[in-house]
């Protein structure tokens, strides 16, 4: 585990000189939410670290999860567009494909109109895996949501909603955002 400190124990003339420039103070700007920073950062540790459990077993990460999550809510999705999603490049996807292929958690096929478009789809072993990790999430989901009224559960989806950013929307986000109930391509086909 990495320790944290807060100070430093070399002294600041040892110290080489900081090659950035500070960042000038912009004076409209909001003073800092540490409160909800840090609750998304501690949240986020959590709901990750129950399937990070359940994946160290196979040999895979988080990576991993976010391939074969894709791939299964979005059956055929190309490459392409699952890059566009996890917005990494083509070679740190391309060892966790490699490995989620091999090992039979996904296959790929060729497109129907062209082909050289690789369609990705989940095998019924890596349909079994997001639904194991999904479970897990689920409950940790069910657990915060529970005590909250209706409107209430409804301004968290909206307040992550809003944490989007919409700039450069792929497909598959614009899916999610246009479903309802949490809808993917998967249940409406």
């Amino acid at each position: 585990m990495t320790d944290i400190n807060f100070k430093s124990s070399v002294r600041q003339d040892e110290r080489e000189p900081a090659e950035v420039a500070p960042l000038e103070a912009d004076p409209r700007a909001l003073p800092p939410r540490w409160d909800i920073i840090e609750l998304l950062f501690f949240a986020y540790r959590d709901f990750v670290g129950d399937a990070d459990h359940v994946l160290e077993a196979f040999g895979f990460g988080r990576a991993h999860h976010r391939v074969v999550h894709f791939v299964s809510r979005y059956p055929g999705l190309t490459v392409a567009d699952l890059l566009d999603v996890l917005r990494i490049t083509k070679q740190s996807l391309g060892r966790v494909l490699k490995q989620l292929l091999d090992e039979g958690y996904i296959v790929q096929k060729a497109g129907d109109s062209d082909r050289r478009q690789r369609l990705l789809f989940a095998t019924p072993k890596g349909e079994a895996l997001v639904v194991k990790l999904a479970g897990l999430q689920t409950d940790r989901i069910a657990h915060a949501l529970r005590g909250l009224a209706p409107g209430e559960a409804e301004a968290v989806s909206k307040f992550l909603r809003a944490m989007i950013d919409r700039d450069d929307p792929d497909k598959v986000l614009q899916t999610i955002l246009q479903a309802k109930d949490g809808a993917s391509a998967k249940d409406v086909t």
